[in-house]
């Protein structure tokens, strides 16, 4: 078929139906993917670094998952959960319990996207505590909806115009970024302060007695892939527990795999009372889901949860494809080896480029971020746009994060060939020496 101007075409529609608020990283249209591959609709090939944001651990297409959903199409697509349950729910259910840390008996909800799953570890917290207050982390992302958009931290573009918030939500500062530490303080002599500044933070701001939840990402996504020091869930865990507070783990982005754990929580050993997942858990199709401590999810009404839609057979049959992929397939070893790769890749740039400040991940899920000056720290998020704009050109898709927007991210599915991860990283590396070229640095 001949393509040629089908883009300009669709962009046109574009510009015409679709708001101009919901963005577009890319001016390209896709036409078909696989695996690490993405192919546009003028036939052009690009090595994939960005996953659907995060959604595609397993790759574009898995056949299992394929396979899986077009089996389920033939028998039902939708009954709702809530009238006529089916076994892809109850089995998924089964699968994921199964897989999260710690030896607590659980439960799982299903719902449709991550700030759904956000909304309602939150709504089962304060049943299950009688409590309203909801501590959230600076930098953090829980999602768009207005309770997971008033837990978000970053105004421009999340919560600006589209106020007021909802109520009894808390922000922490988040002492836990090393690179940026607000305490000017270095770990491990810090005795990671980041966790204790809580305590200080219940007498002034938020009330221990009446905090329902502190909801935190194990690796901050859109705030910059932000790991903390090892013992600060251990530390903040134990707060909780000494206050019946409960703990949330948003692994939204991080779960499934991308650390190389099937949970990011995992590294840290620690146990969240309540979890919420999607992205990677459905393979491409809209799931997310709530798993948690089978005391903590009973305590809601009957029919106090729920959704028209969550947990679509479709979908479930996709979450089973995609556990049943990443057991039989290795992808948690994949995991370690492509962390392992980008982690000496990244260090590397480090030492070479002076426009790289940090470079930082756990697993598989890395970041580098980009400074005008490595002593003030100074943001550089035109460095980061410039990169990102020359692998667009070349045949690369990255995506910039980070609070100041000068941060690159990598989200290569699991599945990724050893030469296209190869390619990809040559792409970057060029981009990132012609951008520090063209700065002066």
């Amino acid at each position: 078929m001949n393509t040629s101007g089908k883009a300009s075409q669709l962009q046109a529609l574009r510009d015409r139906y679709v708001p101009k608020g919901h963005p577009n990283a890319t001016p390209f249209f896709v036409e078909s993917a696989q695996g690490a591959m993405l192919r546009d609709v003028e036939g052009r090939e690009f090595i994939d670094f960005v996953g659907g944001i995060g959604v595609l651990n397993v790759g574009h297409c898995h056949p299992k998952v394929v396979a899986a959903v077009k089996d389920q199409a033939d028998k039902y697509l939708h009954t709702c959960s809530m009238i006529t349950l089916y076994e892809p729910y109850v089995e998924l259910a089964r699968r994921v319990c199964e897989a999260a840390a710690g030896k607590s008996p659980k439960k799982a909800l299903f719902v449709n996207s991550g700030s759904e799953a956000v909304e309602n570890t939150v709504k089962i917290a304060r049943c299950h505590t009688g409590r309203a207050g909801v501590i959230a982390m600076k930098n953090a992302f829980h999602g768009r909806t207005l309770l997971a958009m008033s837990l978000t931290s970053k105004v421009k573009p999340y919560k600006y115009a589209f106020g007021p918030m909802a109520a009894e939500v808390y922000q922490y500062p988040y002492y836990a970024y090393c690179y940026r530490c607000p305490l000017g303080l270095s770990y491990p002599d810090c005795g990671v302060a980041c966790a204790e500044k809580m305590r200080e933070f219940f007498i002034g701001t938020a009330a221990a007695e009446q905090t329902a939840c502190i909801i935190a990402e194990p690796v901050q996504g859109e705030g910059g892939f932000v790991v903390p020091p090892a013992e600060f869930f251990v530390k903040l865990k134990a707060i909780c527990e000494e206050f019946g507070i409960v703990f949330v783990a948003d692994e939204v982005q991080s779960g499934f795999g991308r650390t190389s754990k099937m949970f990011a929580m995992e590294h840290f050993g620690v146990e969240p009372d309540l979890m919420s997942v999607a992205k990677s858990m459905g393979g491409g199709l809209p799931l997310a889901g709530v798993v948690g401590k089978a005391d903590i999810m009973d305590s809601v009404h009957v029919g106090g949860i729920g959704g028209t839609y969550g947990g679509n057979p479709l979908a479930c049959r996709a979450g089973i494809a995609v556990l049943d992929a990443i057991e039989e397939e290795g992808l948690l070893a994949a995991a370690v080896r492509l962390g392992d790769t980008l982690a000496a890749r990244f260090e590397a740039w480090k030492d070479e480029f002076a426009l790289i400040g940090d470079a930082r991940g756990l697993g598989a899920m890395r970041a580098l971020e980009f400074v005008s000056d490595r002593t003030t720290k100074a943001p550089c998020p035109e460095a980061a746009k410039g990169v990102v704009k020359y692998c667009q050109d070349h045949g690369l898709l990255v995506l910039s994060c980070g609070n100041f927007g000068n941060c690159i991210r990598a989200l290569m599915p699991l599945v990724i060939t050893d030469e296209q991860l190869s390619r990809g990283l040559d792409i970057m590396e060029s981009g990132i020496r012609e951008v520090s070229k063209s700065l002066g640095k």
